[in-house]
């Protein structure tokens, strides 16, 4: 096998590959032994017709395709590594030439790492996050953990109110007809979920057991179902029941029940430490995000498309089969949803993109930094699973195998880039000269230069 490379245009690659005769007849064999037993002659029994008799019945080229198949799927792999590019996208194929006797020639249009020229990334300006922790954040907290500890009781002396759950009946009509999907029997509805049609649930409030209620919507008209889409319903619905929400009291014995705690001072402190932390790690991941953003914008690199489709593709992929784990298909996500693989592939650009770009900068900065994974970062990473999937770590490290090894350093070392990129952030807040308020006159003449041009400038008291 024989590869040419030639460079094209925005960070793409053409491949042309040439596979000698002799595997070319190999595929060939192999392409007739996979698809004799599909193949009827009159006289032969089915299997068993010679090769040679079905190329004359039906031509030359009858398993060429297949053969072609055997043949990319052989070699491609060894082709990209014998061309020494870095590739970061699928191939296109296209067949050059293949006939029995005659070496098998293809070309694979592929994409090509990006090369990334690096801007300021130190010292990069971020906002600050405020993670003071209020008294209305520790209640709301409180409120939850009633919302989780309250038991459901059975409402017999009012009508439905916002945040009860009314048990229905219910059968939509359009037009005076009865719709498929629009009918249900003792359906729990949490009134103010927000679960059915806009408004659905509102016309529901007032009404009392036994009651019958003819609830009119309109359909969005991006509703999953064309067919009802943009269209006003009625819906006949008989309040069968009314449930309510009992909440604990807060005191200490709610404290006792919900937690190691014997009083609802120390409950309430204990919540307040916890959201304080809470605010503190989503302030550091925030700040760190915010860091490699300016990086990114500062940075510059060419992003062919066949790389930005290949990530959007290996997202679908993820998500499929995180769907197909909860027993949810994708043609059943896209029916209930209403979009198409090609608009769930365009809705995922930006933020392949963004995936792409971050991954780029993050390596070239660990580069530029000469950050590498020790010795010592694997061990402890291989410990942390070893206990987190309760296994040995020599089996561990044997189940990730050389590759995936070599995939944890560069994940290491580009989280270590990360680190590199938001310690170095500057978090001072910086002040137009409209806003100053000092009125000091402490600044330096090179200052007052600055704030006369209308410069935005650092004041050092502020």
């Amino acid at each position: 096998m024989s590869v040419q490379v030639e460079k094209l245009e925005k960070n793409m690659a053409k491949l042309t590959v040439e596979v000698p005769a002799e595997e070319v007849e190999k595929a060939l064999q192999a392409a007739y032994m996979k698809e004799k037993n599909k193949i009827s002659i009159p006289g032969f029994r089915k299997g068993k017709v010679p090769r040679a008799m079905i190329e004359k019945m039906y031509g030359a080229a009858v398993f060429y395709e297949e053969a072609a198949n055997i043949l990319i799927q052989d070699n491609y792999a060894a082709a990209m590594e014998e061309s020494k590019e870095d590739i970061v996208s699928r191939p296109t194929i296209d067949i050059v030439q293949i006939e029995s006797g005659k070496p098998f020639i293809f070309t694979a249009e592929v994409a090509v790492r990006p090369e990334v020229t690096l801007g300021k990334y130190k010292g990069v300006q971020v906002t600050k996050i405020d993670t003071t922790v209020t008294d209305e954040e520790v209640e709301a907290a409180l409120e939850k953990e009633q919302q989780k500890n309250s038991r459901t009781v059975t409402v017999t002396d009012r009508p439905v109110a916002n945040g009860d759950t009314a048990v229905i009946d219910f059968e939509g009509f359009v037009d005076g007809v009865a719709f498929d999907g629009g009918k249900g029997e003792n359906y729990d509805l949490e009134i103010g979920s927000n679960t059915f049609i806009p408004g659905f649930e509102d016309q529901l409030v007032g009404a009392k057991v036994g009651d019958d209620v003819d609830v009119k919507v309109t359909f969005p008209e991006e509703y999953q179902a064309k067919e009802l889409a943009g269209k006003e319903a009625i819906f006949k619905c008989a309040v069968k029941k009314i449930e309510a929400k009992e909440l604990p009291e807060l005191d200490d014995d709610f404290a006792k029940d919900v937690s190691e705690f014997d009083t609802l001072a120390e409950y309430k402190e204990h919540v307040k430490t916890n959201l304080e932390d809470k605010k503190a790690n989503e302030a550091k991941r925030a700040k760190e995000d915010a860091a490699v953003d300016k990086a990114i914008e500062n940075a510059q690199m060419d992003i062919p498309e066949a790389m930005l489709m290949t990530q959007c593709r290996q997202m679908l992929d993820d998500f499929s089969r995180r769907m197909q784990s909860q027993g949810l298909s994708m043609d059943q996500y896209f029916q209930f949803t209403g979009l198409t693989e090609e608009k769930y592939m365009e809705e995922m650009k930006p933020r392949a993109l963004q995936n792409i770009q971050s991954r780029l900068v993050l390596e070239a900065v660990a580069q530029a930094e000469n950050l590498v994974a020790e010795e010592a970062d694997i061990e402890e990473e291989i410990k942390k699973m070893a206990d987190m999937y309760k296994m040995e770590a020599d089996k561990i490290r044997e189940a990730i195998g050389e590759s995936g090894l070599e995939q944890m350093k560069k994940d290491m070392a580009v989280q270590k880039a990360v680190t590199v990129i938001a310690d170095a952030r500057d978090e001072e807040e910086y002040r137009s000269p409209e806003s100053c308020q000092t009125g000091c006159g402490s600044c330096s003449r090179g200052l007052k230069r600055k704030i006369q041009k209308g410069m935005a400038v650092r004041c050092a008291l502020l």
